[in-house]
């Protein structure tokens, strides 16, 4: 039975004249009538009576209303549907995430996601600046971020995880069997900075010390600052994913008074998760409760002293 004839016969019989559908539909009078005839025919009864005062139902027709309005109602629910697993199909999640947090967490989130959207492709970023996650989200650049919480643009915000901050010492440096360095200690010390903005964090936690290093700005990655602690060319202090296992030739020492930074998940604000972002979002949710559960979110990532 074709749907359409059907729909095009409800709108005939709801208007009341064959002139008024036409208008709606599309159709001239003439190629309207043509088609209830024609639906007529492959029925094999009459469904209207037509009259100088527009047309109606006949008998049987009005008996048939009732199962065609369900029928066109479960075509209709059918065909949405049919076009939102297609667009499920078809839909490509944007991140934008920390290079530590990409590392450390993304591989096993991705992993569970795609076991269960097979078919939603995901397009990982990795940043190397600290707002820029935050940027991209407000400029509708990507759909979903992995950072540390800051003072600005506006997302939905979820806390995932409570990150320690460590110092980066010299394999020689003078500890004395202390497993914690306080904050004070930076005080004066040739301090190697991370870039890319990832100072906030340390400027923050200095800031609340009432601590001033000699800092130097150096325009490489994590890695290579560990190595240039590493050479005695400068301390540092980093959060636990950002030190990544780089620990051969340092000491990695939690600071003290104990600093934290927060890493979560945003989405654009006010927007609803699609289905499959909430599916992510359960999977990032559920990787961080187990490794919570097992006390290694960050601390399977490097070795602490």
């Amino acid at each position: 039975m074709d749907a359409k004839k059907l729909e095009i016969l409800m709108t005939a019989v709801d208007l009341g004249s064959f002139s008024k559908a036409s208008e709606v539909v599309g159709y001239t009078q003439s190629g309207l009538t043509h088609l209830v005839n024609s639906l007529e025919r492959e029925i094999g009864f009459l469904l209207i009576v037509r009259s100088h005062n527009g047309i109606s139902l006949t008998e049987q027709g009005r008996e048939l209303v009732p199962a065609i309005r369900q029928f066109l109602q479960a075509n209709a629910n059918l065909e949405n549907r049919i076009q939102a697993i297609a667009k499920q199909q078809m839909e490509t999640i944007r991140i934008a995430a920390y290079a530590s947090m990409a590392m450390c967490w993304m591989p096993e989130i991705l992993y569970r996601f795609r076991r269960i959207c097979p078919n939603v492709d995901v397009d990982l970023r990795m940043v190397d600046h600290a707002l820029e996650p935050f940027e991209l989200l407000e400029e509708g650049k990507t759909d979903v971020i992995f950072a540390s919480r800051q003072d600005v643009g506006k997302c939905e915000w979820t806390p995932l995880y409570q990150e320690l901050l460590y110092a980066i010492l010299p394999k020689n440096y003078p500890l004395e069997g202390r497993r914690e360095f306080p904050l004070k200690e930076f005080e004066g010390k040739d301090f190697l900075m991370p870039y890319g903005r990832f100072d906030i964090d340390v400027h923050r936690t200095f800031g609340e010390a009432g601590v001033k290093a000699k800092e130097q700005t150096v325009y490489v990655d994590d890695e290579t600052v560990i190595r240039m602690v590493g050479k005695g060319l400068g301390i540092s202090m980093m959060s636990e994913l950002m030190i990544r296992g780089n620990t051969d030739d340092v000491c990695c020492v939690p600071v003290t008074p104990r600093s934290l930074r927060e890493l979560g998940m945003g989405t654009e604000k006010g927007v609803a998760l699609s289905e499959n972002m909430q599916k992510l979002k359960d999977c990032v949710l559920e990787y961080i409760r187990e490794a919570e559960q097992r006390k290694g979110v960050g601390t399977n990532c490097f070795t602490k002293l």
